[in-house]
């Protein structure tokens, strides 16, 4: 079975070395262009060229995935599948109508709900007690095809972003192959999603981290999670902006003003929420690594009653 693959972040790597492993071949895998990243501004290829290389597969990293150049490479192998895991291009009808069988999406959620860019991190953020892997027939509409398969995953209360990240990468990996197994053996079921049901998980930006602490202490949790590691939490003292890593939830009445620092000690960060507090426990000063509160008030004091 010839599959070409398509995929950019760390969440696409675990699907092409499973597939990779399980004897399929790959003639191409497609992914974005290197970036700039770090103080040196060198550029850097994405995870998926890197594992790419190291599997000794062919690497295309196309401008415009739509374009003549792009289609006419595709056509020319044949595939029997395109599989895409968060590839960072919206494919056009020609390209959808590629492989003998199926473009197939591996989506971070239980669609319809949480289509687009950040699926995980939306999960998390709005409280929800599960998440999961879907399978998707791939159209041109965003995250609209037809499902597959589907696997659900609980989403517990000490999970962030990253570590739900890595089990539904892993999931990813496993339901893909199993997706494409019943499709040519003839036994598939492709379901149509329920539209009405559908919810929108936008892209991220770095002023969703900011911490409004006139909020519930469960809500506020939530956010930190959901934004760990990247873009991160935040949160204004004295004109500066401090990243919030790990927090602790308290939750019990009382009359202080939300956003008061109530207590500062080397446990912990104490600050008035709506239904409680939250004890921070690990931040980051700009300009500094991250460190736990205990560290921190070695070096710094931080102020009681100052309201964030």
């Amino acid at each position: 079975m010839k599959i070409i693959y398509m995929g950019t972040p760390d969440f696409a790597v675990k699907s092409l070395e499973h597939i990779f492993n399980e004897g399929y071949d790959i003639p191409l895998v497609v992914t974005q262009m290197d970036k700039k990243k770090g103080r040196g501004k060198k550029l850097q290829p994405t995870p998926v060229k890197e594992k790419a290389i190291e599997l000794g597969i062919e690497v295309f990293q196309p401008v415009d995935i739509n374009s003549d150049e792009s289609y006419h490479k595709l056509k020319i192998i044949e595939p029997d599948f395109i599989v895409v895991a968060a590839y960072g291009q919206i494919l056009k009808k020609r390209i959808l109508e590629i492989p003998k069988y199926n473009c197939l999406n591996i989506h971070a959620s239980l669609l319809p709900k949480y289509r687009g860019a950040a699926p995980i991190n939306w999960a998390i953020m709005n409280g929800e007690i599960n998440t999961g892997i879907t399978i998707m027939n791939m159209e041109e509409g965003l995250d609209t095809g037809g499902i597959f398969l589907k696997q659900e995953i609980p989403i517990a209360w000490e999970d962030d972003s990253q570590t739900i990240h890595d089990k539904l990468a892993e999931v990813g990996s496993y339901l893909v192959i199993e997706a494409m197994e019943l499709i040519v053996s003839g036994d598939s079921v492709l379901t149509p999603q329920k539209h009405e049901e559908s919810s929108y998980a936008p892209i991220l930006y770095k002023g969703v981290g900011s911490i409004d602490w006139t909020k519930a202490a469960r809500d506020i949790y939530k956010k930190v999670m959901g934004l760990k590691p990247w873009p991160s939490a935040f949160t204004e003292y004295k004109g500066q902006k401090i990243k919030i890593h790990r927090v602790e939830v308290e939750e019990r009445d009382h009359d202080i003003t939300p956003g008061t620092i109530v207590d500062a000690e080397p446990d912990g960060i104490k600050v008035a929420v709506s239904d409680g507090f939250i004890i921070i426990k690990q931040l980051q000063f700009p300009g500094k690594r991250a460190m736990n509160v205990k560290e921190l008030l070695l070096g710094k004091d931080i102020e009681k009653g100052y309201i964030l």
